[in-house]
């Protein structure tokens, strides 16, 4: 018993440190530079990697205002205004103590989302096939594919490790509904949720729609031990999620236009091309065939993928199996409403479930139906598989796990810093704003004010060397951009005029930062003049201003 029990630890072990080498790969040369290289020719990159420092820096001083970010000020609970990272925060904290930038606490943190979500996916399938070579294909393509991968600016896309363990426990759940069952799914879904407001409403949907296709364990076998425990599990997780929920909510009434309308939704829905377009180097390159479809949301699932997800369904072991039968069930309904207000229930479903007004990219919900072909080709190869000698049985597993990776393979990828890169490489954050963390700077603004519109998305460079300081500043970039930027961007447009001087002390502004070289010499030379701005520090190009 005991040589058997350390052989599984020993397995599982091997499945990680694999896993752990394939997200090195698929990524490289991250690894090679992870405090240098980078995706800041994307804003959302220095937004996400700003997110994962303000939660990890917030939430050991003071969790219950973790929500009132110092972005957009006077904003309250800015962090609302786009995805929370709440998990991913939390786990580059430890990095962030042993003094990593917060680039590469990001990407360090990215290649453990890959890791994980192809390793409990594995261990999951392998738990209902018994078929590891099934498994490790089926962890592979749910972490390493044409949305996962070209989507790295967006780190909760490669969080998904918890879903894997909600179907598990969901399974156990329908098969012997117990309270242990109950809340290992409540727990994993908080987890997953607590990734990305996009995947707890995604997760949520995965699961309706899963027990919806075991109709037989819920209305006739357990149906009074099922819906017991089921509530228990979701008294539970909206216990736990309340926090991070209300902030959403109350940002929801008090900001106008802040839920997503339906056109906005059908503006960023799947659309049939974004299911042939496949992102690597083979498809798109070598072939060639997919570089018509190229498109911002990438989500062919790859040609072994779909042989042998058809194998599942020929088999019917997608019918038969409950397991399978319920990716099966949850993958039809994410490729549905991927298409957005297109798809005739959305709108329902846009009415009935007021979290699903929170998701402006309906295109995203491809993603998960990636993770139903992902879990269904496990199953069959599997069938395949259990069918053939053991050697070719072997054979023909380690080709689908070379075939799976070779299709989604576009290393080397060209982040910003490296030859093919498109800006330059990231150093640090500039020791001048680390002056402003002392307690007579009470909020600052940091010229150019980008206006709303475009150039707003320039402000992410500021936030992310904010995090020097954390102090409340009226600049700011989110999914979200609130109407007091506006009224910011009036009033501040003819900076340093007494007028906008006059306006900064209203708010409580007591410190600007000018980066010089993007303000004109005229702009300068008023700076320099004016009775109300007195020069503390600077770097030869960043000006420190007190405002007197």
């Amino acid at each position: 018993m005991t040589r058997v029990f350390l052989s599984e630890w020993r397995q599982r072990g091997l499945a990680l440190a694999l896993f752990a080498v394939l997200a090195v790969a698929h990524t490289w040369p991250l690894a090679a530079a992870p405090g240098e290289y980078s995706r800041h020719d994307n804003m959302d990159a220095q937004l996400n990697e700003w997110t994962m420092a303000w939660v990890a820096h917030q939430v050991v001083r003071d969790p219950v205002h973790l929500f009132d970010a110092p972005i957009f000020y006077p904003e309250p609970r800015t962090l609302a205004f786009s995805e929370h990272l709440f998990v991913q925060g939390v786990m580059a904290m430890p990095l962030y103590w042993a003094g990593a930038s917060p680039v590469t606490a990001f990407n360090i943190i990215l290649l453990v989302g890959l890791t994980l979500t192809g390793w409990t996916t594995t261990l999951v399938v392998h738990r209902w096939t018994g078929v590891w070579t099934a498994a490790i294909t089926s962890g592979c393509l749910i972490a390493f594919n044409a949305n996962t991968l070209t989507r790295l600016v967006h780190i909760q896309a490669q969080h998904l490790e918890f879903f894997p363990i909600v179907l598990l426990a969901l399974d156990q759940l329908l098969s012997r509904p117990r309270a242990r069952a109950a809340l290992i799914l409540a727990g994993s879904f908080v987890l997953q949720a607590l990734t990305s407001v996009y995947f707890m409403v995604f997760t949520a949907i995965a699961v309706v729609a899963a027990v919806a296709v075991r109709p037989r364990e819920w209305l006739r076998e357990n149906r009074r031990a099922f819906f017991k425990n089921a509530g228990l599990a979701s008294g539970v997780a909206l216990v736990l999620l309340t926090p991070f929920l209300l902030p959403y909510y109350q940002a929801s009434i008090e900001q106008e236009g802040f839920t997503r309308a339906l056109p906005e939704v059908a503006r960023y829905s799947a659309h049939w091309a974004n299911y042939l377009a496949a992102a690597g180097t083979l498809h798109l390159q070598t072939i060639g065939w997919s570089a018509g479809y190229a498109s911002a949301d990438y989500l062919f699932p790859g040609f072994t993928a779909l042989a042998l997800t058809l194998v599942a369904v020929g088999s019917f072991t997608a019918v038969r199996d409950r397991r399978a039968r319920m990716a099966l069930g949850f993958g039809l309904v994410s490729f549905a409403l991927s298409f957005g207000p297109a798809f005739p229930l959305y709108s329902f479903l846009y009415d009935a479930f007021p979290p699903l007004q929170a998701i402006r990219g309906a295109a995203r919900f491809g993603q998960m139906a990636l993770a139903a072909i992902a879990i269904l080709a496990g199953f069959g190869l599997a069938w395949l598989t259990t069918r053939l000698r053991r050697q070719a049985a072997l054979v023909v597993g380690i080709v689908a796990i070379v075939a799976v990776n070779a299709e989604g393979w576009r290393a080397p990828i060209g982040y910003c810093g490296t030859p093919t890169g498109r800006c330059n490489a990231f150093t640090e954050v500039a020791p001048i704003f680390a002056t402003l963390n002392r307690d007579d700077v009470k909020a600052i603004v940091i010229f150019p004010f980008y206006s709303p519109g475009g150039e707003h998305m320039l402000n992410a460079r500021y936030m992310l060397q904010s995090t020097a300081h954390f102090k409340p500043m009226l600049n700011g970039y989110s999914g979200f951009m609130p109407a007091s930027t506006v009224k910011h961007d009036r009033a501040l447009r003819d900076f340093p005029s007494a007028a906008s001087i006059d306006y900064l002390k209203a708010v409580g502004v007591t410190h600007a930062l000018v980066d010089s070289r993007n303000m004109s010499e005229q702009v300068r030379a008023e700076i320099a003049a004016s009775p109300s701005l007195v020069q503390e520090v600077t770097d030869g190009n960043l000006l420190v201003l007190a405002i007197r």
